[in-house]
């Protein structure tokens, strides 16, 4: 390991050592001649060598590996970021990815998606289960909360759903590209497993998605263009572009946006419509 970069990882390794409060930890306090944990002591938590702990700190005895870094993530309490971080440091990469599940985001972030007015927009997780829309998007893709949680991933409604295949302007091309995004993004994230029921699953209702599925495509879900039937604006042009919810990894969020000017004047005015009475 580079000597400047193995100061900069026992660097930052002190730094997070020293903001830990012992006792809170279990360890007795009594008279300390520097604040945090002492080196034996995140070793103990880590379960490694002292020796071997207070050579990365002194920058000695080469590249720790990704277990031993995971180690001392838990050990020191790390956030997912200082984890991140350490193995930056340490590894000069991130950490291989730990999918975790979820089912909401934060207000802030749904808020956001409330302010995009006539363009709909989703959150979704690796394994394209749709956490959170817009009003636009109910309106103009589907209205999410009418279905069950279960029935709210877009693979299950590309494949399984009619009204969703027959709304779309060419569905084999669009089928294509949902598979191939969705193997991307599920691999990524460390979803590999996650998703194996779900793919047995619509392997057995769709002959075209077990076709799709086999042909191993990989697609990057980046932006583009989709052409979508409207029961009452008709076909709508809507341009798409993908983006990573900073701190959320496990989460993307996919904004559509009128391609020209006279669909937006006609989505504006359909949104604004008063509603039907329940």
């Amino acid at each position: 390991m580079p000597q400047n970069v193995a100061n900069r990882l026992g660097t930052y390794l002190r730094d997070r050592r020293n903001r830990l409060d012992p006792a809170a930890l279990g360890f007795a306090g009594g008279r300390r001649r520097t604040q945090g944990l002492r080196r034996e002591e995140v070793a103990q938590r880590a379960n490694i060598s002292p020796t071997w702990y207070t050579w990365l700190e002194q920058g000695r005895g080469g590249a720790p590996s990704a277990d031993v870094l995971d180690r001392i993530a838990k050990g020191l309490m790390l956030t997912e970021p200082e984890r991140e971080h350490l193995f930056m440091l340490g590894l000069g990469r991130p950490p291989e990815a730990r999918y975790k599940a979820v089912d909401s985001i934060s207000p802030r972030l749904q808020r956001m998606l409330d302010a995009l007015e006539i363009s709909p927009a989703i959150v979704k997780t690796a394994t394209w289960d749709v956490v959170a829309w817009n009003r636009a998007a109910a309106a103009l893709l589907t209205d999410y909360s009418k279905l069950p949680r279960e029935g709210r991933n877009i693979l299950r409604l590309v494949f399984a759903d009619p009204g969703v295949r027959a709304r779309q302007d060419d569905w084999d091309s669009v089928a294509r590209f949902v598979v191939g995004a969705f193997r991307a993004d599920a691999a990524r994230a460390g979803a590999s497993r996650e998703i194996t029921d779900l793919v047995v699953e619509l392997s057995s209702l769709s002959c075209e998605f077990e076709a799709l599925w086999h042909d191993n495509e990989v697609i990057a879900h980046g932006e583009g263009l989709k052409r979508l039937h409207h029961p009452e604006l008709g076909l709508m042009e809507l341009e798409f572009s993908a983006f990573a919810v900073d701190g959320r990894p496990e989460l993307g969020m996919v904004v559509y946006n009128p391609a020209t000017e006279d669909l937006a004047k006609r989505i504006r005015a359909f949104l604004d419509r008063p509603m039907p009475m329940a």
